[in-house]
């Protein structure tokens, strides 16, 4: 196997770095991306998979704390939300003719 075919193979291959390690050279990621909305859908998963019976009994102390801690959370950033829109309708002065 020539040089040219080893170096192309090992291009092409994506590898995944280990945790803690920055990715190879040449290798592009993309930015990890978790909104407000996703958060808003993983409290929905948990609530139907604890309701379908999805985990042991022994899980259930750790489901429910993450559950509310999650959901206090975003409580707070809705709660932020609609004082900002408030803020923002109250800054707004009248336009007056020029």
């Amino acid at each position: 196997m020539s040089e040219e075919n080893k170096t192309a193979e090992a291009q092409a291959a994506p590898t995944a770095a280990p945790a803690g390690e920055a990715p190879q050279a040449g290798v592009s990621t993309a930015p990890v991306e978790l909104t407000v909305q996703d958060l808003g859908v993983i409290r929905s998963i948990i609530d139907v998979a604890s309701q379908r019976g999805a985990f042991k009994a022994n899980e259930m102390e750790a489901v429910g704390k993450t559950f509310n801690k999650l959901d206090a959370f975003l409580q707070t950033v809705q709660k932020a939300e609609e004082e900002a829109k408030k803020e923002g309708t109250a800054a707004e002065a009248p336009k007056g003719d020029k």
